[in-house]
């Protein structure tokens, strides 16, 4: 470990232009109470709307510690979180939320324990008192599902809150995932992880980016891209299929052979399709899903467009008007 370390800490934003000004305030009373380290603060501009990138701006023109990328449309948080480590030069590598959910002070609790030898230490939320019953219910939900198909071992009550060391970082620059669930990718890593518990309080100011859409589609990436479970259950339900078809067939063939009556009728008819149906819809709908994800695999578009750079070393003359794209393979 270097004398004076680097650390990198990572913060996508998107529209938080009104808890900007206090979050560059607590980073900054971070890097004075950590005096045996260097910061760098990479913002990862999500393609806001407001004024967060201007905010942002002016901050740079006084604090040489900041760098900025701007992305030239909305690509997602996990998205904005890999740029910004792809171009993070920290020995150690802090992700974040600008919106103090994830609070400063808790990252010199991480360093000292990387200095203990720990290449990740992820923050876990004893308390969420900013978050609906609702979202604890349903992220309790995820995790309990999780747990149980997922082949890599996910922590509980665990965002992407966490340190991370430059070997972990180099791993994860090598990963090609386009739908990306970095807190699962950092578990399938290994190295030495441990946790630290912190409160996580409410919001600073404005309103969330995860509402309930977002939420379901980004389980679904931690699912799916962690785990074949659900295509062994589309193989569970055909051949659970198949055996009750069985027994009905064989039901209707003693009926038909040992007794008299017969009533034709549609009811069992219908009852017969409507199940088959429902069984090769959600199995179509399971293989489509890992097809899907198969075809943007394929596609190779980059992960992200950055439309500007502050705070970087200056460009070759001439590319600056180039838009910068970036798959998960460059670096």
């Amino acid at each position: 470990m270097p004398e004076r370390p680097l650390i990198s800490i990572v913060i996508p934003c998107l529209d938080e232009m009104d808890v900007l000004p206090e979050t560059l305030t607590r980073l900054s009373d971070l890097a004075r109470s950590q005096a045996t380290c260097d910061f760098e603060f990479i913002f990862v501009d999500d393609g806001s709307r407001d004024a967060t990138l201007a905010v942002l701006a002016q901050a740079a023109r006084t604090d040489p510690r900041l760098r900025i990328l701007s992305f030239s449309r909305n690509f997602g948080q996990q998205i904005a979180v890999t740029a910004g480590i792809d171009v993070a030069r920290g020995d150690a590598v802090v992700l974040m939320d600008s919106d103090l959910q994830d609070p400063p002070e808790v990252v010199a609790q991480m360093i000292a324990r990387w200095h203990e030898g720990f290449d990740v230490v992820y923050g876990l939320r004893a308390s969420r008192p900013g978050d609906s019953w609702f979202k604890r219910f349903t992220a309790n939900g995820f995790y309990s599902v999780i747990s149980r198909l997922s082949q890599v071992a996910i922590p509980a009550d665990t965002g992407d809150f966490r340190l991370m060391s430059r070997p972990v970082v180099e791993v994860l620059k090598q990963m090609p995932e386009r739908h990306r669930f970095l807190r699962g990718m950092v578990a399938w890593t290994g190295f030495r992880q441990t946790s630290i518990a912190y409160d996580r309080p409410e919001r600073f100011a404005g309103a969330t980016k995860y509402p309930l859409t977002k939420m379901i589609r980004y389980a679904l990436d931690g699912i799916l891209s962690f785990s074949i479970k659900p295509l062994q259950l589309a193989v569970g339900l055909g051949l659970m299929t198949v055996c009750l078809s069985v027994i009905g067939i064989i039901y209707a063939l003693i009926l038909r052979i040992f007794t008299s009556v017969w009533v034709e009728g549609w009811t069992a008819l219908m009852i017969a399709v409507l199940f088959l149906g429902g069984v090769q819809l959600l199995s179509l709908g399971i293989i489509g899903e890992y097809i899907g994800r198969i075809y943007a695999e394929v596609q190779r578009r980059p992960l992200y467009v950055v439309r500007n750079r502050i705070g970087f070393d200056p460009q070759p003359e001439g590319a600056a008007s180039q838009p910068e794209t970036a798959t998960s393979e460059h670096s």
